[in-house]
């Protein structure tokens, strides 16, 4: 059995239908599907049942597991740089993972978790998933750092793996609100408006829509999760992205290419809550990924978008 957290969620729901389509069907989900259309995510896909974090906080607590759990797969989080209830982020993102590693642990299981490019803050101590002297921008970052940190205190680095995703986009994110990448979001203001608006720079070193991030498609991540998860010789805690920055402006474009209109991109004003905690820059080093995994290759930018815009968000059932 593979223990699945957050498998209702973006990339957790889409590693489902990844693990289905491999042949796996015996997966136990970790997650709550609330009010709202979360349950969409798992329509047309199998797995054995679905239980509350809690419940299966208490299951790892007193037993109440199968014993023949193959690896657990923690991807189960708050993702919201925004949410500003430090305690209940400590406990459901820091406290929580070290619960789900602690029985990985004791019972031999293997285990791939999510941790997150937002560990790096501000990017000007680098992005080198070797580091561990990070300064975060915002709680959501600072309990992901805290669990790597813990993992490494631990000795367990390599025993698991973790992975640092950067700008994760692609099929399953609707949900997500105002935490969904801009790509979702964008061909829904240019099919109402014909338009899309970015937050202009408040760095003079970049231009508006110049500020840029390493973009990597769901599909991308996917497939490297199913390969750690069948190569459990490959451990540590590892940057995921592509390696390769680009700007807002690059990405917008894609939308627009993928769309067969003209680019028209209007720039507002970024608000001061957000300017204070934003990254003007991202890119993954790769150097440890690649030094594990050296065939992994990604789409680029335009063919991931095209894929998702004309693939999934044009469709009346837009979901993976």
């Amino acid at each position: 059995m593979i223990i699945l957290t957050g498998g209702a969620g973006f990339i957790g729901s889409c590693f489902l239908a990844t693990l289905n389509a491999a042949g796996r069907e015996d997966v136990l989900i970790v997650d709550s599907l609330g009010s709202g259309q979360k349950w969409k995510n798992l329509v047309g896909h199998t797995y054995i049942d679905i239980v509350s974090k809690e419940d299966f906080r208490d299951m790892m607590a007193i037993g109440g597991l199968d014993e023949d759990v193959e690896a657990i797969i923690h991807l189960g989080a708050c993702s919201s740089t925004t949410e500003t209830n430090a305690d209940y982020l400590y406990d459901n993102n820091y406290q929580y993972s070290v619960d789900v590693a602690e029985f990985a642990f004791e019972h031999d299981v293997r285990l791939i978790y999510a941790s997150s490019a937002a560990t790096y803050g501000d990017g000007s101590l680098g992005y080198s998933d070797r580091s561990s002297d990070l300064r975060p921008l915002n709680m959501y970052g600072y309990s992901k750092h805290l669990f790597d940190q813990w993992i490494r205190r631990q000795g367990m680095e390599g025993a698991c793996v973790g992975l640092k995703f950067f700008n994760v986009f692609g099929p399953n994110e609707y949900h997500k609100g105002s935490m969904a990448s801009l790509v979702s979001k964008a061909v829904g203001q240019i099919n109402q408006n014909g338009y899309v608006q970015l937050f202009k720079s408040t760095d003079p070193a970049y231009s508006d829509g110049g500020q840029m991030r390493d973009f990597i498609y769901v599909k991308d991540v996917c497939s490297v999760m199913m390969r750690l998860l069948n190569q459990p010789d490959v451990n540590g805690v590892l940057n995921l992205g592509t390696g390769v920055a680009r700007s807002w402006n690059d990405l917008m474009g894609a939308v627009f290419a993928a769309m067969g209109r003209e680019t028209d991109i209007r720039y507002i004003e970024m608000p001061a809550e957000l300017a204070r905690q934003y990254q003007n820059y991202t890119q993954a080093d790769m150097s440890t990924f690649q030094a594990v995994l050296p065939d992994v290759t990604f789409g680029s930018l335009e063919d991931s978008v095209a894929d998702y815009v004309n693939g999934y968000l044009t469709r009346e059932w837009p979901y993976l």
